[in-house]
């Protein structure tokens, strides 16, 4: 008596199963000069706000230690932790600024945001959200 193909993690070991074929890839992705702008961007949003995060511990530790100025350490959290939380918002900030046309955009890109964001909700109501191919 012959047994069945045991069923596999990676799909059916019979031969005579036919696969569907993949779909293609989609042809619609960021050109490079916009990857660009926006890592530059998020490197500058996220960056800056992560440095002074980290300043705000070497500075508390030598204000303590050379008792020049006695900080509590929630304030040391706190501060940290808001220079921190600057940051996560500066990577959407990030690539939400970016000019998607040829012609880089202003310095902040403030006037972008809306207009990436309305492309971002044309995308996801198209079905070509994330993970979607």
């Amino acid at each position: 008596m012959a047994r069945p193909p045991k069923p596999s993690a990676f799909g059916p070991k019979s031969p005579q199963t036919q696969q569907k074929p993949l779909k293609s890839p989609r042809t619609s992705q960021i050109p490079e000069a916009v990857s660009r702008r926006m890592a530059r961007r998020i490197g500058l949003a996220t960056g800056v706000p992560t440095l002074l995060g980290m300043a705000v511990f070497v500075a508390s530790y030598f204000l303590v230690s050379r008792r020049l100025f006695d900080i509590p350490p929630v304030v040391t959290l706190g501060l940290s932790g808001g220079f921190f939380l600057l940051g996560l918002v500066g990577l959407s900030y990030g690539v939400l600024s970016a000019s998607w046309e040829d012609a880089p955009g202003t310095l902040f890109g403030i006037e972008q945001i809306g207009l990436n964001i309305s492309r971002l909700k044309a995308s996801l109501k198209s079905g070509g959200g994330p993970g979607k191919n």
